[in-house]
């Protein structure tokens, strides 16, 4: 009765706009193989000799749930897949409209610099209006500008940014800082801005040390620079996470062959013809994902000392340590495999 129930559910479902044919033969052959094992039970005994079950207690059912669970992961698989293609999409859609916007910009041309500060930032007025004046205008008498990208703020985050000087495009939604980057970095491109540093939002990293984490790229001795805490200081912080870089910076040095001290940095630097054929496709937990790639990819990387101070205004929005943990060594496999 629940195989006969859930054919007409299926049809009922699937039929019309709503149709799927993938979705449909799943969930019919689904339905006709309980009505089968319902009517004939040994239809399953050579599924169970199979699986050498046939001496086992409810082989038979144990055969079943073994073939179910398979069929059941690689569905999950494939909806996996799915999903990730409707959000790379929906990705490219976004920054397509951001830099779109940044085209109409009177003053976009003159804004962009050789050397250009990257900061996405997502309610950070406050920290901003401290940060944004402090950042060197030249660096070896080469200009440098600032673009912040604006992660769906809902405080004076924009406005702040215009009028401190630096150049501001705002995403429509809060989508987190990887795709706030993306956005920046497909920004800095149109531009054929030569270098990046990348930097956070909230006051954590010094306008000082902007000129020693670029002046190796200038110099031609690396083509990316990360910034680490660990070669260098910090304010006293929360002691899990700290501990935590430590254990994420020997994990992805065994994973990659490389020496990566820093992993989590999101102060780094690089020139931008050497990342542009990067694959970048996280939203958040992110800072890994640059570094993993740009080592795959035989890029030259280097790491310099800098100092992280405590957050000034506001909140991390980076989550309790330990979620914050788990997502980002997620990352940090999910990015090496691929």
């Amino acid at each position: 009765m629940v195989g006969v129930l859930g054919l007409f559910v299926t049809f009922y479902i699937h039929r019309g706009t709503r149709w799927n044919r993938l979705n449909f033969i799943f969930f019919m052959l689904l339905n006709l193989s309980l009505i089968a094992v319902t009517i004939n039970p040994n239809i399953l005994n050579a599924l169970r000799d199979a699986l050498a079950l046939h001496k086992a207690y409810r082989g038979r059912i144990i055969a079943l749930l073994i073939v179910s669970n398979i069929f059941l992961l690689f569905y999950i698989f494939f909806t996996k897949l799915k999903v990730d293609n409707i959000h790379f999409q929906f990705d490219r859609l976004v920054r397509s409209l951001g830099t779109r916007e940044i085209e109409k910009s009177a003053d976009f041309a003159q804004q962009m610099k050789p050397i250009m500060i990257l900061i996405p930032a997502y309610n950070e007025a406050e920290n901003l209006e401290a940060l944004l004046p402090r950042i060197p205008k030249q660096i070896e008498g080469i200009d440098v500008g600032i673009l912040v990208v604006d992660d769906g703020s809902d405080d004076g985050t924009f406005s702040i940014a215009q009028s401190n000087g630096a150049f501001a495009v705002k995403n429509m939604i809060n989508r987190g800082g990887g795709a706030a980057l993306r956005l920046g970095y497909d920004i800095l491109r149109k531009a054929d801005v030569r270098y990046c540093i990348t930097m956070d939002a909230d006051g954590q990293h010094r306008p000082e040390d902007i000129a020693s984490l670029i002046l190796p790229i200038i110099e031609g001795q690396y083509d990316c620079v990360i910034g680490s805490r660990i070669l260098g200081g910090r304010e006293s912080g929360s002691r899990l996470r700290i501990a935590g870089v430590y254990v994420f910076g020997r994990i992805v040095t065994t994973l990659l062959g490389k020496k990566i001290t820093d992993p989590s940095s999101g102060f780094r630097a690089f020139r931008m013809d050497a990342v542009g054929a990067i694959r970048l496709d996280e939203d958040q937990y992110h800072t890994s994902e640059l570094i993993i790639e740009a080592v795959k990819q035989g890029l030259r990387i280097g790491e310099v000392p800098i100092t992280i101070l405590r957050r000034k205004y506001g909140k991390s929005k980076k989550g309790k340590d330990l979620i914050y943990g788990i997502h980002f060594a997620r990352i940090i496999i999910k990015t090496w495999w691929r």
